[in-house]
């Protein structure tokens, strides 16, 4: 920090003290500084409570509890001339305290804070004026896990810092602050920075931060539907060899939604799909060729009033004229995750994949030739 001499036009640094021999100590100045002024913290916050103890069975206090514009409960943690190897520990066992905190709660711990210190009003009231609702029944207080923690300190020891932006890194919204004070002459200045996440990286931070929950969350989602898929194919597959049918017989448990078995017919397949929502059947023509699969299809609907009567059922016809891939398919609706409905499903499948080959095996023959002559008419146009 540095004094500016308009006359001199020339800037003087002003050196750092501590607040010890300021003779200024942690309970009776620092917080009562911030709980006078909280926006020294960079934001608009209600402070409910000082030297809260409202916790069943413990004797701990928290320094300031506060309350910010969105409605969750901040925790407020000061330190003077060191952070404190205990800093984070301490924050964190006071945010879960106050997790478990109701509205009808914050309002009366609020409101015991505004008659102890002689404030009147009501806490509802205030509460209701600082977030901009009409009646404390509209207020969203401390809902979810969005309680937060500010900790303020003239020094953070590095296992506070490492161990602050690995919890910013994991979805904890916490800041820390730290408070140097100057003397310069017979003034005292206090500096409060911000100094975890940076100001100006705090939005790239949370971005970072959500992403990489997201990405948590999706691969975690991932490896559970793996395995599900993985133990439903090895229950299908050991299904159908007890049935004597060997259609998949060699094909091994995958882990993805679907599980192919040859045709007989380069690039058509059976498949078997095992969804969430649905179990399904398809004969699915996807060879590299686009003209291939459309010919394919082209024959198979040309005969599907056979294939369906064979079927049994009327199927689902797929051109899919832009995709590469054509698809013939019949579906069922099921909670393929629940576990209880696996024995039907397998069922289900069974039964129907059953079906499917003796619908599209007489086709068979006649497919390779359809598919034969598609390759025949490229190779002329490709020769004239």
């Amino acid at each position: 920090m540095f004094r500016v001499d308009g006359k001199a036009n020339r800037i003087s640094r002003l050196e750092s003290t501590s607040f010890s021999d300021l003779g200024f100590g942690e309970r009776h100045h620092l917080q009562e500084w911030l709980a006078n002024e909280p926006s020294a913290l960079g934001e608009d916050l209600l402070i409910i409570q000082k030297e809260f103890a409202g916790f069943d069975e413990t004797k701990e206090r928290l320094d300031l509890l506060a309350i910010d514009k969105e409605g969750s409960l901040v925790v407020i943690e000061n330190k003077l001339d060191d952070s404190g190897r205990d800093l984070v520990w301490q924050g964190l066992k006071y945010a879960s305290y106050c997790s478990t905190l109701s509205k009808t709660s914050i309002a009366a711990i609020f409101q015991k804070h505004l008659d102890r210190t002689g404030q009147a009003g009501s806490a509802q009231e205030k509460i209701c004026g600082f977030l901009d609702v009409e009646d404390f029944d509209e207020a969203k207080l401390n809902t979810g896990n969005r309680q937060r923690l500010i900790f303020v300190a003239a020094q953070f020891r590095k296992e506070v810092t490492s161990t602050a932006l690995w919890l910013i890194r994991h979805g904890v919204n916490l800041k820390c602050f730290k408070a140097t004070p100057y003397r310069h002459e017979q003034l005292i200045l206090l500096n409060l920075e911000q100094v975890i996440p940076l100001a100006e990286a705090e939005e790239l931070m949370i971005g970072i931060s959500e992403k990489e929950q997201q990405e948590d969350s999706t691969e975690r989602v991932d490896a559970t539907r793996h395995t599900l898929r993985l133990e439903f194919w090895r229950k299908l597959l050991d299904s159908m060899e007890a049935e004597g049918f060997d259609l998949y017989s060699g094909v091994s448990p995958s882990r993805d939604h679907w599980l192919n078995a040859g045709s007989g017919v380069s690039g058509a397949h059976y498949a078997l799909i095992f969804g969430q929502g649905e179990a399904r059947v398809d004969f699915s023509m996807s060879s590299p060729s686009l003209e291939q699969n459309k010919a394919m299809f082209d024959y198979l609907h040309s005969r599907k009033g056979t294939i369906e009567s064979v079927f049994g059922e009327q199927l689902v016809w797929r051109r899919m004229d832009e995709n590469k891939a054509s698809i013939v398919q019949f579906s069922k609706a099921f909670e393929g995750h629940e576990k209880e409905n696996w024995p039907a499903m397998i069922d289900w499948l069974i039964t129907h994949m059953k079906k499917l080959k003796q619908a599209f095996e007489p086709e068979i023959s006649n497919l390779r030739q359809v598919r034969n002559n598609v390759k025949q008419a490229r190779g002329t146009i490709a020769i004239s």
